[in-house]
């Protein structure tokens, strides 16, 4: 047994050395970014230089951009903030009950889900007063709003209720079933467009008739959608893609890989790019020209994103900020 055993090590040591040398012998690989692509896409946090850091406080998140402004919830603290475009100036704030769910402008006012009261406020866009609270609440935390078609647009259940509330009394005047799991409508080229998370498709709502007209394919667990180039464009939750879909004819034209499955997240389209966030990957680029991702930073921040008044604004949900950014430095 004793050489029995030394036969064994023996045999073992040449299986290493053997091993190693293929190792060796192998061309070696770059690394790979996130997105798949050459990590020459990345670049960290620490290098960019914002225009201006807004402190908020709390934990900054939605984003609607209006005007002369862009406003900001922070569920911690229960407000809804005015960030002035010209002065980078912190200016009215909104008392709400545990805002979430997005934010929207229409018809004079900002329109503020309400999870604490499972409510709807509409305020001043003009001096941030309450104007009304209506008594529909959103399906999930994690969802959207929109305004158009005269009517501002809510998924109140998550078994597939899209509500359209009249804008002047508060009513809700059609409620339209959609597939379930879907949280966040969009209204864009003519028609209010929604994800399903559940089911992994992007939904199409005729505003003129209040159904369904096409239900479209896209990647995993899509949440989180923005319009641009004439196309809608979800963020994918399960697998960090990125679908394109042509507004006009329904169809799916490109899934981008990007590297940024998870919740949360936020995506915004502007200055001919696709803009994508997530907490360590705070940054994504896409060029709408060739659907590809152009620039990728990592590190501290992300969660929100959008694009206006020649800036790209994005939150920092741990730190209680809000970064105005050059979108030619990016």
């Amino acid at each position: 047994m004793e050489q029995s055993s030394h036969v064994g090590v023996r045999a073992s040591l040449m299986a290493s050395l053997f091993a190693l040398t293929l190792v060796a012998q192998q061309p070696s690989q770059p690394a790979k970014s996130a997105t798949g692509a050459s990590p020459a896409l990345q670049r960290p946090m620490t290098q960019l230089k914002p225009i201006h850091t807004i402190r908020t406080g709390a934990d900054p998140d939605w984003m609607v951009v209006t005007t002369n402004a862009v406003w900001v919830t922070t569920s911690h603290n229960n407000r809804v903030s005015e960030i002035n475009a010209i002065s980078n100036r912190v200016g009215h704030t909104i008392t709400v009950n545990k805002p979430c769910s997005g934010l929207a402008a229409g018809f004079g006012s900002l329109w503020i889900p309400s999870c604490g009261d499972h409510t709807l406020v509409r305020a001043s866009l003009t001096t941030g007063r309450m104007q009304k609270i209506i008594n529909v609440g959103p399906a999930n935390s994690e969802g959207g709003i929109t305004a158009g078609a005269g009517s501002i647009w809510l998924a109140t259940n998550s078994s597939g209720i899209l509500s359209r509330i009249d804008p002047r009394t508060g009513a809700v005047i059609a409620s339209i079933t959609i597939p379930s799991g879907s949280f966040c409508p969009l209204f864009a080229d003519g028609f209010v467009w929604v994800t399903s998370t559940e089911h992994s498709v992007l939904t199409k709502v005729d505003p003129a008739t209040n159904t369904v007209v096409a239900e479209i394919p896209v990647g995993k667990n899509p949440r989180f959608l923005t319009s641009g180039a004439g196309s809608i464009w979800t963020l994918n939750q399960g697998d960090g893609t990125i679908s394109r879909v042509d507004s006009k004819s329904d169809r799916l034209v490109a899934s981008i890989p990007a590297g940024i499955s998870g919740a949360g997240g936020e995506i915004a389209f502007g200055f001919g790019s696709v803009w994508a966030t997530l907490e360590k990957f705070p940054i994504t680029r896409i060029d709408a020209r060739n659907n590809r991702v152009v620039r990728q930073w990592t590190g501290a921040g992300g969660d929100s994103i959008r694009a206006g008044h020649g800036s790209i604004w994005l939150t920092n949900l741990e730190s209680g900020i809000v970064w105005r950014i050059n979108p030619a430095t990016l």
